[in-house]
């Protein structure tokens, strides 16, 4: 710990893991903390949120559980306010919630198509409308969004939906960027590759014919042999909400293992 964000608060949304395990918004809220941020931990459950707020807490730092829904406007408004309550400013905003569904359009239902806007897009137009004026009261903040490699590259899985919806991410990441640069507000997103979280094994573990042989063509396919973990998009993040990266913005990174360099999938 060298305290990069001491005297700062973050509020992560997508705070909790789906399974056991770390994922990227658990990982980032704890690494934030490690780092000396204050941290308001934010989950759909709010047992989940809880788990993350009691590892740092346990370890010395100080969190903040609480429940909520980024879909609904009102239920992220009373996050950030009972954020502001405790903790008086918020310095870092930190969207790590998504969802996908496989399929392309002819396969996927209009309401899997509506339900990747308002969980993939939907949140950081909300958490931002929320946060934002708080950022400018205070004289600045760093946004951090988690967006995807799928942002900008065919990733070999059909999901139509969370391609366009995580590169409406990486868009609406610069656009907050240049509106707000003047206010001292910056704003970048960190575009994951293969990643080993719980997510996967829920989620996309179906597109394979075993458990193990997903895990196996996912390192295959990544230049560095293996794929990466929550604790890479974790340590990006906290550098780009560092004072290190102070004259960053509008960047969207790749923590991919050089997957996105690669002209064809590797093995």
């Amino acid at each position: 710990m060298v305290d990069r964000l001491k005297g700062k608060t973050a509020i992560v949304f997508g705070a909790g893991s789906s399974e056991p395990g770390w994922g990227n918004g658990k990982a980032a809220a704890v690494a934030y903390a490690r780092e000396g941020a204050q941290v308001a931990c934010i989950d759909l459950v709010q047992g989940a949120a809880e788990e993350t707020a009691a590892i740092i807490t346990h370890e010395g730092g100080v969190a903040l559980a609480l429940a909520a829904d980024v879909t609904n406007m009102n239920s992220i408004e009373i996050a950030v306010d009972r954020t502001i309550d405790a903790f008086g400013r918020i310095d870092i905003l930190h969207n790590n919630v998504g969802v996908t569904h496989m399929g392309g359009p002819v396969e996927l239902s209009e309401e899997q198509f509506r339900a990747a806007l308002d969980l993939n897009i939907g949140p950081v137009y909300r958490s931002a409308k929320a946060v934002i004026p708080h950022m400018l009261r205070q004289g600045g903040g760093a946004i951090i969004n988690i967006s995807s490699l799928a942002a900008i590259r065919w990733t070999g899985y059909p999901y139509f939906a969370y391609y366009a919806t995580k590169a409406a991410v990486n868009q609406a990441t610069v656009a907050l960027a240049m509106q707000y640069a003047r206010s001292g507000i910056r704003a970048n997103c960190i575009m994951p590759g293969l990643i080993d979280t719980p997510l996967i094994y829920r989620q996309i573990s179906g597109q394979y014919s075993s458990v193990e042989d997903m895990v196996a063509a996912r390192n295959a396919a990544v230049p560095l042999g293996r794929m990466g973990t929550a604790w890479d998009i974790a340590h990006a993040a906290v550098f780009l909400a560092s004072d290190e990266a102070r004259f960053i913005t509008g960047i969207c990174l790749p923590v991919d293992g050089g997957q996105s360099c690669a002209v064809s999938e590797f093995h």
